[in-house]
């Protein structure tokens, strides 16, 4: 579960709510005979002496809504209670049994559901007879399948993930399977859920108070007291705004808590600013990744604190052992996208997304466990002459993961390092340990970059545009390098390149980025045999250098793209490429934000496909 980050409501909330529970603790010891005690004044109006008046047999209201407190928060609690554990295992458990269970389990809580809560607290109530300990079964059962479905519904995406899997093959029993793994990683949600189901529970117990099915004389809650003043509600009104406010009060302040911790477990940052800042139908994630993709990005978002997007509603996913490419011009995000995935944002820049994940690691969640990012994330920069301190020895900067996150230390981290280093084809790796960054070529600084990225055996590599500093013989050989890794070791790579011609050559799969958007996804074979569908794919390859297809060897003339991208701050409302793509549909292609749809957005290739 995420940390709490507290705010206004929530701390405003838990203190109403505790003030309430104190009243419901200390009314019964200091008010139990005033709120009993007979008296001939019945039905008497507001006075000094009775604030709220009186009952039809002369006891005082206002003690008498002060000591019911303690029945009705407890009967509400115990409700909540039952509905939640019920709820909780049903929803959890079909996700940890075998699939015949599993359907059987879904099928029976969509029936459950189909039936209103109240009324199935009715009919169970009506089983059970009256009384507050029928009131309770019946309230906390019937809200059973409510939570049972929400459950179910989060569970499913963390149930499908690689680390359940891998627990199951391992024959973890399931009970530690749902305490370890499921229960852990939707916590969060879970605690907004019982905060609104606890004002829900309470004016649901009031409701069958009022209707003379839940607690009876001579016990007494907010809703028998609720029945009991609108009795007298043309005499002596006041009778009925001592439980009524009470309900109320505790509700609004029990659906304040729920608002508080939504913002307070949000990792952007609160309510207020996210909701400035959201993608687009962020609580419904949008980018159907398969369930073993090693990073998913859904809806990614890089804003600047003026609300200024320079990333919007980017969604992709890398699977394990695979060469992800990002492409696109100078400003298209994909630097920004690639150092989101990576959490090295810059400063004052802010990413949000509906999911960003390194298989079960949040990387949109605050407090990332910094050990696993830096073991599990590689990072390759663009400019290697910046990417070593040069004031210490290469040695000591290559083992650095290892020593203060694997606790590898002495001639174990050096003897590792070395091996790195000639993994990456770099000659003399024993006498490169000694030396500093500045004795070292830009092509050897690069390469060392990548051997310190391997050292601690990580999952993704994020390499940004890791070519751009170097000559076009360095360059080869640095993607060679890269390419080799991959292939020996399965390690998935995210290449960030402004060169289609590079990213068709290493990767497996492009995603075409322009003006913080993805325009256009497609395989890398697709993409050398110029099979790209969208406009602005296709203008980047007809400016890419290339040689003609006669074998000639005589180069084709370059083509190039009028105009530039749109800046952050001024990008049209539909589509960033109107103002350069020679196929623009008027209006439409300027008013219109066009969808990915089957991997390309572009109003004008869906006009083709549908008039096709």
């Amino acid at each position: 579960m995420r940390r709490i980050r507290w705010n206004a409501p929530l701390v405003v909330s838990l203190a109403g709510l505790g003030l309430i529970v104190v009243l419901g603790i200390v009314a019964p010891f200091l008010l139990e005979e005033e709120a009993t005690a007979l008296s001939g004044a019945a039905r008497a109006h507001v006075s000094a002496g009775h604030w709220l008046g009186t009952d039809v047999l002369g006891r005082d209201v206002l003690a008498r809504t002060l000591v019911a407190t303690r029945l009705t928060l407890e009967m509400t609690l115990a409700a909540t209670a039952i509905a939640a554990v019920a709820g909780i295992l049903l929803g959890t458990g079909v996700w940890v049994s075998g699939r015949r269970v599993r359907e059987l389990g879904l099928r029976l809580i969509d029936v459950m559901i189909s039936y209103p809560a109240l009324i199935l607290a009715l009919v169970i109530a009506t089983v059970l007879g009256t009384g507050p300990v029928a009131s309770v079964l019946a309230i906390g059962l019937g809200g059973a399948p409510a939570f049972a479905r929400l459950t179910a519904n989060m569970a499913a995406s963390v149930a499908q993930r690689d680390f359940v899997t891998q627990a199951r093959l391992m024959g973890v029993p399931p009970y530690r399977v749902l305490v370890r793994h499921l229960l852990p990683n939707i916590s969060g949600p879970l605690l907004v859920l019982l905060s609104v189901a606890f004002a829900n529970v309470l004016v649901a117990l009031s409701g069958l108070s009022f209707l003379g099915v839940g607690v009876q004389a001579p016990d007494y809650d907010w809703g028998a007291l609720l029945n009991s003043g609108l009795q007298s509600l043309y005499t002596n009104p006041a009778e009925a705004i001592g439980p009524a406010v009470a309900i109320t009060v505790t509700g609004v302040l029990a659906g304040f808590v729920g608002d508080g911790l939504a913002a307070a477990l949000d990792p952007r940052g609160g309510r207020a600013k996210a909701a400035a800042v959201r993608p687009t139908a962020v609580a419904t994630p949008s980018h159907r990744a398969p369930a073993d993709a090693l990073v998913t990005v859904d809806g990614l978002a890089v804003v600047l604190p003026d609300g200024t997007r320079l990333v919007d509603d980017v969604s992709f996913h890398v699977m394990p052992g695979e060469v992800v490419g990002l492409v696109g011009e100078s400003g298209s995000g994909k630097s920004l996208t690639a150092m989101s995935v990576a959490r090295l944002l810059p400063e004052g820049l802010s990413a949000h997304a509906a999911e960003l994940t390194l298989d079960d690691l949040d990387l949109a969640g605050p407090e990332a466990d910094p050990k696993r990012l830096a073991t599990e994330i590689g990072i390759v920069f663009q400019d290697p002459s910046s990417s070593f301190n040069p004031a210490l020895r290469m040695s000591g900067q290559l083992t650095e993961t290892l020593r203060v996150h694997q606790g590898v230390r002495g001639a174990d981290a050096d003897r590792r390092a070395v091996e790195a280093l000639e993994q990456v084809r770099i000659t003399e790796p024993a006498r490169v340990m000694k030396q500093y960054p500045h004795e070292l070529s830009g092509g050897m600084r690069q390469r060392a970059m990548i051997a310190a990225a391997l050292l601690p055996g990580p999952r993704l590599i994020v390499a940004d545009e890791p070519t751009t500093a170097l000559d076009v013989t360095v360059q080869a050989e640095v993607l060679d390098v890269l390419k080799d890794i991959n292939h020996r070791r399965g390690t998935s790579v995210l290449l960030i390149s402004h060169d289609i011609g590079v990213v068709g050559t290493v990767c497996h799969r492009a995603v075409v980025m322009y003006a913080g958007r993805v325009v256009e996804e497609l395989s890398a074979a697709d993409l050398r045999a110029g099979r790209a569908r969208h406009p602005y794919t296709r203008a980047l390859l007809a400016a890419s250098p290339r040689l003609r297809d006669s074998g000639s060897g005589e180069r084709a003339p370059l083509a190039t793209i009028p105009g530039r991208p749109p800046a952050p701050a001024g990008r049209p409302r539909g589509c960033g490429f109107t103002d350069r793509c020679p196929v623009a549909i008027d209006v439409v292609c300027a008013t219109e934000r066009p969808r990915l749809i089957d991997d390309v957005a572009c109003h004008a290739v869906r006009q083709e496909v549908q008039a096709g």
